[in-house]
């Protein structure tokens, strides 16, 4: 196959607009690795991209999608070879390079891992940037040297993507975990990936002191803005915070109490960067921590010709978990072995 469907972003005077078109393997960027995709998923970023709400994309044309899973087509590297089942996420993809919303992708081998079972290229999208980030931070925490005995875990934007994947990544690590969120009507969900307890959104939205009743031993944070300031002003003494995410804003309202008087440490988590031996060594602990019934709890599968659509729909709330897009391509589903 030489054509493929691909939703591409233009950009002329009026503005950026995306739509499906049908493209040819000579339009595809640099790269020493062919895939076939079988899936890719919607992520918060690709909802910028293809509405324009955010400056995402850094070049036009582009091909939107931080995800995608395939089989290798053609590979010019020596780690991939014609037939491997893999799966990129961030490294760019949908920013600077032609990303998953294709049914064919170009890529550099070292942006790629094999699958291990029992994901498969479905599970994978599935898991995706959201839950690859979630367990960026979940290691971020161990490294830092959190233990499960050490008291209460927070997970904030809980309902969301990389929130699913934290609540059930920390309650398998055996963590009693509070799920913060806005959606009253997501408890039954969040306790089915493993919460203990439920916090309503707004008990940490509106500003607070710097130091507050110690509350939390750890926590992954999506949200950014006052309510981190918050959760770092409730966790207890050399707690740590995970921040990944900054839907509630890039500004960060605290001061220097929590990690002076508390010894609180604030971490860092970033998940667009090749770094493919961590990225490896992440898939690696995926596919051994999380139950593929777990995965499939919190994601649903829709055909290529919905995804613009649901893309868009993503900036508004108005997705709960992770949504697979199935690229119509009937790949095997097994996994790499």
């Amino acid at each position: 196959m030489t054509e493929f469907r691909a939703i591409r972003i233009d950009k002329n005077d009026d503005g950026q607009h995306a739509e499906y078109v049908v493209m040819h393997q000579r339009d595809l960027m640099d790269g020493d690795v062919d895939v076939d995709v079988a899936f890719s998923a919607i992520n918060y970023k690709d909802g910028l991209a293809v509405t324009g709400k955010g400056p995402v994309v850094r070049r036009f044309p582009m091909i939107p999608g931080v995800d995608l899973a395939g089989r290798v087509s053609r590979s010019a590297h020596p780690e991939f070879a014609k037939g491997d089942i893999v799966v990129a996420t961030g490294c760019g993809l949908g920013e600077a390079h032609y990303g998953g919303f294709a049914q064919k992708a170009r890529l550099s081998g070292d942006w790629l891992a094999k699958l291990l079972p029992p994901l498969t290229p479905a599970r994978a999208m599935a898991v995706g940037t959201a839950g690859l980030t979630a367990m960026f931070c979940a290691l971020a925490l161990e490294r830092h040297g959190a233990r499960p005995q050490d008291g209460l875990a927070v997970v904030t934007g809980s309902a969301g993507g990389v929130g699913s994947f934290a609540v059930a990544l920390l309650a398998k690590a055996g963590w009693r975990v509070a799920a913060v969120t806005g959606r009253a009507g997501e408890g039954d969900y969040l306790k089915r990936l493993g919460a203990a307890e439920i916090i309503a959104r707004e008990e940490l939205a509106a500003p607070g002191k710097p130091l507050q009743t110690q509350r939390f031993a750890v926590g992954i944070d999506t949200v950014g803005g006052v309510t981190l300031a918050n959760l770092l002003a409730q966790t207890r003494f050399d707690g740590a915070i995970a921040a990944c995410g900054n839907v509630g804003g890039m500004e960060l309202p605290a001061n220097l109490a929590p990690f002076i008087l508390r010894g609180v440490s604030l971490l860092g988590v970033e998940s667009v960067r090749p770094r493919i031996a961590l990225r490896r060594a992440a898939w690696a602990r995926i596919a051994e921590d999380l139950d593929p019934a777990v995965i499939d709890a919190m994601s649903e599968t829709i055909p290529f010709d919905e995804a613009l659509a649901r893309a868009r729909s993503i900036v508004n709330g108005k997705i709960r978990g992770r949504v697979v897009i199935d690229m119509g391509l009937n790949l095997p589903a097994q996994s790499a072995g």
